[in-house]
């Protein structure tokens, strides 16, 4: 069981059933009352799976390697192929998941750093909020830093979620800058024996240049006080985005070092294929999902229970 202990698989399943149904639900019938696996058929799937945004090169390489061990397969009946698909999407996210050392990593790097960064309106907010609340649930003392400091009412928002999450918050005024806020959030930490520090950063920003420049002086600034630190630097993607989310990692991932990825919002979308993309080209790991606005609807993300649950099993 993970740090957060809260994993619902149920709720995982519900989740994604629209994602199940436009993925898992379609090739069974596509499949379905036929006796064997044919060119025709695997082109059919083919046209599923592209459209359920795991992407092209992603299908492209499921399909592949189907077609080779299909052909293998004397028979090659609906379990088979849906067999087969299964243990593809699991490859694809069978790396660097496991979080099974983070305590261990909270009591030797204390405080913890973790940097959390993504576009508005993904979710980085209530995200920051649920994390903490898990975080405090799992015995630690966590703070939080508002350095999101040119979005309109972020700091009142994040405030709201501190307050229901139970944890400090440091924060300045509309305007100051972001990396006087991560100064003064990670020296609160250290003077106060903070065992999760989580901050916040902006999520607009008018170019390129400006977002590298901004999040890099907020990691120089934390360096100076923590040699080691940022621990790790989340990116937070809306699960409804599809495409948009590939897009959104791929800009990211250019000019700051992720760690890993929040996917928000799956609850209810249709668009939980991209995890497959996103993992397959950017090999960034998934660490945290949302499927629900609750407080405590955040879970660690457990890859071979997230096939299970689109594969209703």
């Amino acid at each position: 069981m993970g740090l957060f202990k809260n994993f619902d698989f149920e709720r995982l399943k519900s989740g994604l059933a629209k994602t199940r149904d436009k993925i898992i639900n379609s090739i069974t019938e596509s499949i379905s009352g036929k006796a064997s696996i044919d060119e025709k058929t695997l082109d059919e799937i083919e046209e599923i799976l592209i459209s359920s945004d795991i992407g092209f090169s992603t299908v492209e390489k499921i399909i592949k390697d189907s077609r080779i061990k299909l052909k293998s397969d004397k028979g090659c009946s609906d379990l088979n192929i849906i067999k087969a698909l299964k243990n593809e999407l699991n490859s694809i996210l069978d790396f660097g998941n496991s979080q099974s050392d983070k305590l261990d990593d909270i009591a030797k790097f204390k405080p913890y750093v973790i940097l959390i960064i993504g576009i508005n309106g993904a979710g980085k907010t209530t995200t920051i909020g649920k994390l903490a609340y898990n975080f405090k649930n799992a015995g630690l003392k966590v703070c939080v830093g508002a350095a999101d400091t040119f979005r309109a009412a972020a700091n009142e928002q994040l405030d709201i979620w501190a307050k229901r999450a139970g944890v400090e918050i440091v924060q300045k005024g509309r305007g100051s800058d972001p990396s006087s806020v991560a100064y003064d959030v990670i020296n609160n930490a250290i003077t106060n024996n903070i065992d999760v520090v989580i901050i916040d950063t902006a999520g607009r920003l008018h170019n390129k240049s400006n977002l590298m420049e901004e999040l890099s002086k907020i990691k120089r600034v934390i360096k100076r006080l923590l040699p080691y630190a940022p621990n790790e630097t989340l990116l937070i993607i809306d699960g409804n985005t599809g495409q948009n989310a590939l897009v959104q990692v791929d800009e990211f991932s250019r000019v700051i070092d992720l760690t890993g990825l929040v996917i928000t919002k799956l609850d209810g979308t249709a668009k939980g294929g991209v995890i497959f993309q996103i993992c397959q080209k950017q090999k960034i790991p998934v660490k945290y999902i949302g499927v629900g606005e609750k407080i405590d609807d955040l879970q660690e993300f457990d890859a071979k229970q997230f096939v299970n649950a689109i594969f209703n099993n």
